[in-house]
C-alpha cells in the first residue's frame, strides 16, 4: 500500500499534478460562484432557463479566467491571443452546453412536476453534472492546448521522436 501511495504523492507533486489540483481549486470556486448565481437567478429573481445560464455561467467564466492564470503560473499582462481569446472561445463552448442543461433541467422539473425549492434545486444538480463534464473537457484543452509548455513542444519538434537503439 506504501508503494501505492508514493506512487500517487510523486504524481500530485508532478507539474500535472500540481496544475490538476490547482484546477480543481479553481473549478470549485469557479462552481461555487455559478451555484450561488443560478440559485438567486433561478429560485429568487425567477428568470427563465436561457438567462439565469448565462448570468451563472458569466459569473463563474470570469473567476475561473482570474483563478486559471495562477493554476498555470501566469504572470503579468495576459497574451491576448495565445490565452484570452482562446479562453474566451472554449467558454463560449461551455456556455452551450451548459445552457442546454439548463434547458433540459427547467423542462424535465416541469415534467416531474418540482416547484418551488425542489425546482430549484433539480436545476442545481443538473447544472452540477453538466459542470462535471465541462471541467475534464476544460483540463484536457487549458493543459495540453492553451497553457501547454511552448518551450517543451519546441524543443520536441526540434528534435524529433525519441530514438531507440539498434537492438533493443
Amino acid at each position: 500500500m506504501a508503494f501505492a501511495d508514493n506512487r500517487l504523492w510523486g504524481k500530485l507533486r508532478s507539474k500535472v499534478g500540481v496544475r490538476f489540483t490547482r484546477f480543481v481549486v479553481v473549478a470549485a470556486v469557479s462552481l461555487t460562484v455559478t451555484e450561488i448565481a443560478l440559485t438567486l437567478c433561478n429560485g429568487v429573481f425567477h428568470m427563465t432557463s436561457t438567462p439565469a445560464a448565462l448570468v451563472s455561467w458569466f459569473c463563474g467564466a470570469v473567476v475561473s479566467y482570474v483563478l486559471s492564470r495562477w493554476a498555470w503560473e501566469r504572470k503579468g499582462k495576459p497574451d491576448v491571443l495565445r490565452e484570452t481569446v482562446p479562453f474566451w472561445v472554449i467558454s463560449a463552448v461551455v456556455i452551450v452546453i451548459l445552457t442546454l442543461a439548463v434547458k433540459f433541467a427547467y423542462h424535465s422539473a416541469t415534467w416531474l412536476g418540482l416547484t418551488g425549492v425542489k425546482h430549484v434545486l433539480w436545476v442545481d444538480f443538473i447544472w452540477l453534472l453538466a459542470n462535471c463534464f465541462t471541467f475534464l473537457l476544460r483540463f484536457l484543452i487549458f493543459h495540453y492546448v492553451l497553457f501547454a509548455e511552448r518551450t517543451t513542444a519546441a524543443r520536441a519538434a526540434a528534435t524529433g521522436p525519441d530514438t531507440v537503439p539498434p537492438g533493443t
